[in-house]
């Protein structure tokens, strides 16, 4: 009897540790659940300028791409009788020409979307070409060090003492203003924005234990500093490439509204700005939509460089 009684209790504490186990599993899941949805919240909303950033980026690298035939009308086509038109939502504007129209009656819509392949072209082929150079230069001058690390550091200082603004309009004075000569004069004017930063980090990278040990195994210094250095310093080079994507853009607008960059009738957003500044009061979109194109272009590739240096930096991860 006694036993039965507590084969009974058991039982009984069995079901009762079941009914609570059963409640626990239908009112513990709900707290979790609100407390993921606001990491998710919070998680958006800190990813939120990313996202925008790289929703910027995309949309003018489509237009880029896609300039073609996504533009309503030829960029360079040339309508008198429709000079200067306002955009669609002003008084007098036609829908179609919705951004309106310049000086010399061309589409600014469709010259704006022409632009981005002209700004996206200078911006990726210059920073191809700084990076080339000055990531060569930062490898060999931090691995080598000496005479070499010495040369090379005041080569630097000297072209960084040099206005770069200047050095660049003088040089495509001489050269010539078009496409090419702009990539290469820019290309070879900003190399020192790579060889500051990849240099410092080479200096350091070369006394790590992993270096010395392929060293003493008998590795060339080529090899050490392409698959040992290298990779270890790359985290920088790409926020660097980055983020000069979008001032090379700017220095391009810069050139471009001063003449001296790509020449009409391709369309440019500098020189876009410059064929307005005469009709601010009167034609303001000229100006100021080519305008906007730089700033929110620029301002989506930064965004995501200082996502990408905070996610290849592990002195800023969380």
């Amino acid at each position: 009897m006694a036993g039965s009684t507590r084969a009974f209790v058991s039982d009984d504490s069995t079901m009762i540790d079941a009914g609570n186990a059963i409640r626990l599993s239908r009112v513990t899941p709900t707290l979790p659940a609100r407390k993921r949805a606001r990491i998710d919240v919070n998680r958006i909303k800190h990813n939120l300028p990313v996202l925008i950033g790289a929703l910027i980026v995309v949309s003018v690298i489509v237009c880029a791409i896609l300039a073609d035939v996504i533009s309503p009308h030829d960029p360079t086509a040339q309508e008198l009788g429709k000079r200067l038109l306002p955009p669609s939502f002003m008084a007098g504007g036609s829908p179609e020409y919705l951004l309106g129209t310049d000086p010399l009656g061309r589409d600014t819509l469709s010259r704006i979307i022409h632009g981005a392949r002209v700004s996206l072209t200078v911006g990726i082929a210059v920073v191809l070409l700084s990076g080339t150079i000055g990531v060569t230069l930062a490898l060999v001058s931090g691995y080598r060090g000496g005479k070499v690390d010495l040369v090379l550091a005041r080569v630097a200082d000297i072209q960084q003492a040099i206005p770069f603004l200047i050095l660049a309009i003088a040089v495509v004075a001489v050269l010539g203003a078009n496409l090419v000569n702009l990539i290469l004069v820019l290309g070879i004017t900003t190399w020192v924005f790579y060889f500051r930063v990849v240099r410092g980090e080479v200096l350091a990278t070369r006394q790590e234990d992993y270096v010395e040990a392929a060293r003493v195994i008998g590795c060339g210094d080529g090899r050490i500093m392409l698959r040992h250095v290298l990779p270890n310093v790359s985290g920088s080079i790409i926020v660097i490439a980055t983020l000069l994507v979008a001032s090379t853009i700017i220095f391009e607008a810069s050139l471009s509204f001063l003449g001296l960059g790509v020449q009409p009738p391709t369309p440019t957003w500098g020189g876009m700005v410059s064929d307005g500044r005469d009709y601010l009061v009167d034609a303001w979109w000229v100006s100021v939509f080519p305008g906007l194109a730089i700033l929110l272009t620029v301002l989506g590739i930064n965004l995501c460089g200082d996502w990408l240096r905070d996610k290849l930096d592990p002195k800023l991860k969380d």
